[in-house]
């Protein structure tokens, strides 16, 4: 897994610098996981930025500026949080990509509506917002690999192909 998400990693930084694209990255659930992956490519200080770790809703609220009313009435780990996140990191690191992360990794801290597992991710490329909704299963550790690879294997995509609408 850790392979795999190096591998993308180094993929997506060639299509940043490619494009002259400066990146960022808000995280929770991750807890700079995804910023570490970027930060072991070598060069990564041509297209890496800097990230947040928004672990707590305290931090989400005050560094990210995600609005009370939304935690309070979607939650962290929402569509609406990670927007949010991702809206607030484009405009705090003045970058043309950027993404988000947040979730459940486990083991505690699911529900029936947000199982453990549950993780939201969202990506900004030259203004165009999008979102996705992954269920991820096995430890709190394989959630987190997993959310690093989808994070990053996505946002390739997205560069190499053209964002979803």
């Amino acid at each position: 897994m850790l392979e795999t998400s190096y591998k993308i990693a180094e993929e997506l930084g060639q299509e940043l610098r490619a494009h002259s694209y400066r990146m960022a990255t808000a995280e929770s659930c991750t807890g700079g996981l995804v910023a570490s992956t970027l930060t072991d490519i070598p060069g990564s200080s041509f297209w890496y930025e800097g990230g947040v770790v928004a672990y707590s809703n305290q931090i989400k609220k005050h560094l990210l500026k995600v609005p009370a009313p939304l935690l309070h009435d979607h939650g962290a780990v929402s569509q609406a949080c990670v927007l949010a996140m991702v809206h607030a990191v484009t405009s705090l690191f003045q970058v043309s990509v950027a993404l988000a992360v947040s979730g459940i990794a486990g083991p505690s801290g699911g529900s029936v509506a947000k199982p453990v597992g549950t993780v939201w991710i969202a990506w900004s490329l030259n203004g165009q917002l999008w979102s996705k909704k992954f269920l991820f299963t096995g430890d709190r550790l394989s959630v987190k690999n997993q959310s690093v690879q989808a994070s990053l294997g996505q946002l390739l995509n997205a560069i190499k192909n053209g964002a979803p609408k």
